[in-house]
This record gives C-alpha cells, structure tokens and sequence, in this order.
C-alpha cells in the first residue's frame, strides 16, 4: 500500500510508502481508463537511490480508484475503493530486505513508477 497520509499506526504491516504525493483520485483519466479494461497489465517499479524493486500486477474493470489516499496493490481479486490492482506477484512482505531498509528511513525519498499496458487480445 502506499498512502498519502503523513503517519499511520506501526500495526499496518503492509504500508510501502507514506507521504505519497497521489492517491487513486489524482490519478489521470486515460491511466484509470486503461487500468479498468481488461487483460491490463500493470508494472510497479518502486526506487530509492540505487535499489529498485519490480512487481506486476493486473488492472480489472471492477476497480473504483476513488479513494482519496490508499492505493493498495491486491495478490487477491478482492477491489475496493482503494485498490489499485490485483493479482500482484508481491506482497509487501516479498519487498527486498535491502529495500526495506532504506524505506524505514523517516527522511528517505522514494520513486513509484506505475506504467499501465492494455493487451488488446
């Protein structure tokens, strides 16, 4: 999960990244577009300085994307309101070691790329 909100409680065990400068409402029309359609597939690539780390996920068109701050990377087929996509092959427990590091660090700046492509098969 990433989230724009600024603290959260030490029990969200899943959070990546807090601060986040979008949630799944700043999010531009055409990507939320391809996001819904189906067969899309969706590349997340999170860096910080020199470690990055990929995971793959798919867009369903179940998603709402409505929620204000939480975007939340499903392994499951479970949407909400603050699901981004689902059937991820990561979970935030399969993130590297090297890279949860690095984001324990309070004043850590990190880069999230989300790169959203429609398969028209």
């Amino acid at each position: 999960m990433f989230t724009k909100e600024a603290h959260l409680s030490k029990k969200g065990d899943c959070i990546v990244a807090v601060a986040a400068d979008k949630g799944p409402t700043d999010l531009c029309s055409e990507f939320k577009n391809t996001l819904r359609q189906t067969n899309t597939k969706l590349e997340i690539i999170i860096e910080t300085g020199n470690v990055k780390e990929y995971l793959n996920a798919s867009g369903t068109p179940n998603l709402m994307l409505t929620h204000p701050t939480d975007m939340v990377i499903r392994r499951s087929n479970f949407t909400c309101n603050r699901t981004l996509a689902i059937q991820s092959d990561k979970a935030a427990n399969d993130i590297s070691k090297e890279l949860v590091t690095k984001l324990k660090d309070p004043t850590q700046q990190i880069q999230i790329l989300l790169i959203a492509k429609a398969s028209h098969s």
